[in-house]
């Protein structure tokens, strides 16, 4: 065979080998372990051992699914469900890397109702070894910036993990906080990618809208919990709000962590908590809401038998809770706009028009998408460091749907294997 046949075979060889690596399946660019965080009122996978009942996946199990047999490490945390930010950032933290949770001394003193910076007993053992006071073992603690992690954060669990990145590269703006090592800053590359589903970023109007919000946190709560013990089994004759939440903090950190998650506070906390240039953020939004008509749409009329065009109404799969607030009127008082139709124009404010209409029953769709003036793109299947990807809307999934929740439109398990190869990908 001449020297011009034996290149043309290698090069058609090549040719057909290119061809058939193009054709094989992706290789994971990397195995970080995957930490999931959970939003307001939240609850980590002890909360209820004797129901069987996950936040992530109700009675499926979204992390089992995400670990991939084993393959890769997914661990759900559990942080205090109506606490600010910068709070749970510090108890992600330190439930990650392990130590005692410390919410720096400035913080506390200005903040905390309580003022205690190193409340006691919220601990994390780094080494299983050397763990006198049996400590739970702390999810991570070779975390740094050799051995970074993903985060995925439902609902005020992605604003909390915006806050925690924040505290890594810049520490904390008041200063020193007393020695802790997460206000210290300088973390940079400790996370490679964030992945927010349902989040206010720029805040929801559900706090504005509810003139008599801690009264309906106390409803939600019991409406929560017994939605919970309801699908295990029979029913409690009483039922409490879940552990951590004391009727007694209701108006106190409750009334603050909310104030920080209505649109005037996110404008504040997204002028304090930048989008990093070194981290991936990917965002994916939800909508269980339908613009209002004379008949024929899928709202639940026993709520708004009467409709208007312009606004949004509940849809009647909707988990129940949520319906009451996500219309045009607060059911059953009527007096009050819920969150398909509430707008605000005050002087000084964050302008709500009614592109905050649509919503999923708790946050408006319009919100998840990335926090505003910060760099913003959708999704075309290559990612961008710095700018939030945004994935997509989930038609028809509520707040709770998107969970894995009973009672949603479809399995959900796809939207976590979707994100699982996105950021392994990485």
């Amino acid at each position: 065979m001449s020297r011009l046949r034996l290149r043309l075979a290698g090069m058609l060889l090549a040719i057909a080998i290119a061809g058939l690596a193009g054709a094989a399946p992706v290789q994971a660019g990397n195995n970080h372990p995957v930490v999931l965080v959970p939003g307001f009122l939240g609850f980590g996978p002890d909360q209820f051992n004797g129901s069987g009942f996950l936040y992530w996946g109700g009675f499926d199990d979204i992390a089992e699914r995400m670990r991939a047999g084993g393959a890769h490490r997914v661990l759900a945390a559990a942080v205090s469900p109506i606490a600010v930010n910068w709070d749970r950032a510090a108890e992600l933290y330190y439930q990650i890397k392990g130590g005692c949770v410390d919410y720096g001394n400035e913080h506390s003193t200005r903040h905390a109702l309580d003022g205690v910076a190193k409340p006691a007993g919220k601990c994390w053992a780094a080494d299983p070894a050397d763990n006198p006071h049996r400590y739970r073992l702390a999810f991570y603690p070779a975390w740094d910036g050799a051995h970074p992690i993903h985060l995925v954060g439902h609902s005020q669990g992605g604003t909390t993990i915006r806050a925690l990145i924040e505290l890594l590269e810049h520490g904390s703006p008041n200063g020193d906080e007393g020695g802790g090592d997460l206000y210290e800053g300088g973390k940079v590359g400790w996370v490679t990618s964030v992945t927010t589903i349902s989040a206010p970023h720029n805040g929801t109007t559900l706090r504005d809208a509810v003139q008599d919000f801690p009264s309906l946190l106390g409803a939600w709560a019991t409406m929560v919990d017994n939605f919970v013990l309801l699908a295990a089994g029979p029913p409690n004759p009483w039922v409490a709000p879940p552990p951590g939440i004391a009727t007694s903090s209701m108006s106190g950190d409750f009334d603050t962590s909310q104030l920080e998650m209505a649109p005037d506070g996110a404008r504040a906390f997204n002028k304090w908590a930048r989008t990093s240039p070194h981290v991936y953020y990917f965002s994916i939004g939800t909508r269980a809401t339908e613009a209002g008509s004379a008949c024929c749409n899928d709202t639940d009329r026993f709520v708004a038998p009467l409709q208007w065009p312009s606004y949004q109404y509940a849809r009647s799969d909707m988990i129940y809770f949520c319906r009451a607030t996500a219309g045009e009127l607060i059911a059953p008082m009527r007096i009050q706009r819920g969150i398909g139709s509430y707008t605000q124009s005050a002087p000084d404010r964050v302008l709500v028009d009614r592109s905050w209409f649509v919503n999923d029953g708790v946050v408006n769709t319009s919100s998840m998408k990335g926090p505003a003036g910060h760099p913003q793109r959708n999704y075309n299947g290559s990612a961008q460091r710095g700018t939030w990807n945004y994935l997509r809307t989930y038609e028809g999934y509520d707040h709770f749907d998107i969970l894995g929740w009973p009672g949603g439109p479809a399995p959900v398990f796809p939207v976590y294997d979707r994100i699982g190869a996105i950021i392994y990908a990485l």
